[in-house]
């Protein structure tokens, strides 16, 4: 039986699992056994690596805007109702009184439901032109980490957009920042590293007031020194260079990684919080979510790209405007993002952090649903602020339901789509979008942003300028 027989005969015998776009397949220490034990040998494998020779990274030389140091995703998901906050539309009968539709700097806003964000409509920006591809939500969120079909040719493999930042900014780490550069805050069933080496997937922490838990070894610093060294010493020929493969040397470089975050008193400092500042950001789980972020941030420990999932409930196919639905869930929102506005603005930080915030996809306009609520719906927002971005502008517009673009609003004359989103970070990042990496394992090059389609995916300069 050939190499590729044997390689066939393990892949059939072990499908990855296709039940949630967020399970998706990677190499494990189990992947890589069965396959050792198939017999397909490693100079079989390092020769399918070695189709793709060459320059690792080509590109077109893209101009980018270069205007941010780091960035904060917020990824709501579930999906917010855009006309009932971002894009405001008024309907008759239907949207509460209690929502005090009003005109600020000529934008309608919901100021009794959105009042803090409010008074920041001068430090961000809105994309009103914006349409999800898909109304799946795990498709769709997935679609929003990784800014590419996840049911396409690489999607199976490929990276959060954190995890590229992460590998395009390993280079600007400096000596004694311990901090992961992706971390992912409320993000378990994130989007993770892809087919990249596991030193680049996202950090996944769920915000404490104590910080990280197990930074210390209830036997003492001393003792566990101790321990570490004698590990090293029996086993570093298994650590480094591993004649097992990557997986272990990954599982080497987590230990490593892990063991630069204890007994490190700026760990805790970050990433613990107080009652009073986690009250400021609302008390509530995306509030210290952000408010982390915002910390981690602020300490220059090495981290670029920090993801926050907001799963505060924004499905709301039944009673939307009921008490515990879109007013309790706008009021986590909005004091959690102002509070971090203030955070950024007062510390300076705002002029290089990118804020990114979008759902999944928007939700039906008009009149409610039988069931009080707002379903599934292509037409939606996005909100950025920071890194370059200026203030008080509105991309594109809505007709006058909020069901469609009436105007695209950018250079490009079409709507916006997450893959335009994608290339606007790298862009501000100072990363060239058009870039593809030859180190994929299927060997087809692994483009940042896909070219595929009726037409060039693009950053959406309009809000830098």
């Amino acid at each position: 039986m050939s190499e590729q027989e044997k390689l066939n005969k393990v892949l059939k015998k072990y499908p990855w699992d296709h039940k949630t776009f967020f399970n998706r397949p990677h190499w494990t220490r189990r992947n890589f056994f069965q396959l050792a034990g198939a017999g397909v040998t490693a100079s079989f494998l390092a020769e399918k690596y070695a189709q793709a020779a060459g320059p690792v990274e080509t590109n077109s030389g893209a101009t980018t805007q270069n205007t941010a140091k780091n960035v904060i995703f917020i990824l709501l998901a579930g999906a917010p109702s855009h006309t009932d906050t971002f894009d405001l539309k008024v309907v008759n009968g239907v949207t509460p009184a209690t929502f005090e539709p009003t005109t600020v700097n000529g934008v309608l806003w919901p100021a009794g439901l959105l009042p803090n964000l409010g008074q920041h409509l001068g430090d961000f920006a809105i994309i009103r032109s914006m349409q999800a591809h898909a109304l799946v939500h795990s498709l769709a969120q997935t679609w929003t980490q990784i800014g590419r079909n996840p049911a396409a040719a690489l999607g199976n493999i490929a990276p959060n957009i954190g995890s590229i930042v992460a590998i395009e900014k390993d280079p600007e780490r400096l000596p004694g920042q311990v901090f992961p550069t992706f971390l992912a805050l409320n993000s378990g069933g994130g989007v993770g590293a892809g087919y990249l080496p596991a030193t680049y997937a996202p950090f996944r922490v769920t915000p404490s007031t104590t910080g990280i838990a197990n930074t210390t070894n209830p036997d003492g610093q001393s003792r566990f020194n101790n321990r570490w060294n004698l590990v090293h010493s029996l086993d570093d020929t298994l650590r480094v260079n591993s004649p097992y493969g990557k997986p272990l040397q990954d599982y080497n470089d987590f230990y490593s990684a892990a063991k630069g975050m204890m007994y490190n008193p700026v760990v805790n400092q970050a990433f613990g919080f107080t009652t009073a500042d986690s009250t400021r950001y609302g008390s509530s789980s995306t509030g210290n979510a952000l408010l982390v972020a915002y910390q981690v941030l602020k300490a220059q420990q090495g981290t670029r790209f920090v993801q926050i999932t907001s799963n505060d409930g924004w499905d709301m196919h039944q009673n939307i405007y009921s008490a515990t639905a879109l007013p309790a869930k706008g009021k986590i929102l909005d004091t959690a993002v102002s509070a971090l506005l203030d955070d950024l603005k007062s510390s300076g930080m705002l002029a290089d952090t990118l804020v990114v915030m979008a759902g999944e996809f928007g939700r039906t306009v008009g009149a409610l649903t039988a069931a009080a609520g707002r379903d599934h719906w292509v037409q939606q927002f996005a909100f950025l602020a920071g890194g370059g971005v200026k203030g008080g502008k509105i991309i594109g517009a809505t007709n006058a339901t909020g069901s469609d673009t009436a105007d695209y609003g950018w250079s490009q004359d079409r709507y916006v789509y997450a893959e335009d989103i994608e290339a606007t970070i790298y862009s501000a990042l100072g990363i060239d979008w058009t870039t593809v990496r030859h180190d994929d394992p299927l060997g087809r090059g692994f483009e940042y942003v896909p070219t595929t389609g009726p037409f060039q995916f693009s950053p959406v300069n309009e809000l830098f300028s």
